[in-house]
């Protein structure tokens, strides 16, 4: 991945979690929030309501996949969670990289706007 680290450490999640922007859909949740880096970070969770470890480790390369493909247009300098949902298990990974660039992108973008004007809604 071009501009971005894995984030790993279980502050770092909580802390996007309680004080981040998100927006939910039908395979994912995405939590964003600014870093004040030069560069992006990125964490991917699946819980066990997702599927077994097959399904689960399937959708975490899915959401990297779709990641990686949408990185270069996305803006520098955040904190992004990208957590599955069941749905994902059941889809191609054509169909969710094509939501990624379709949605996912602008979601992103929004939120990481939204966090300039601390009053506007998402």
């Amino acid at each position: 991945m071009l501009y971005t680290e894995i984030l790993n450490d279980n502050k770092d999640f909580l802390a996007l979690y309680k004080k981040g922007r998100y927006a939910a859909s039908k395979y994912s949740v995405i939590y964003v929030r600014p870093n004040g880096r030069p560069f992006n970070r990125l964490g991917i969770t699946a819980g066990k309501k997702v599927g077994n470890a097959v399904c689960r480790n399937r959708a975490k390369r899915l959401i990297r996949l779709a990641y990686r493909n949408a990185e270069v247009e996305l803006p520098v300098g955040m904190d992004i969670v990208i957590v599955a949902r069941a749905a994902i298990c059941g889809i191609k990974s054509q169909e969710y990289c094509g939501y990624m660039d379709k949605y996912g992108v602008n979601d992103i973008k929004k939120m990481f706007r939204s966090f300039d004007n601390k009053n506007k809604r998402v």
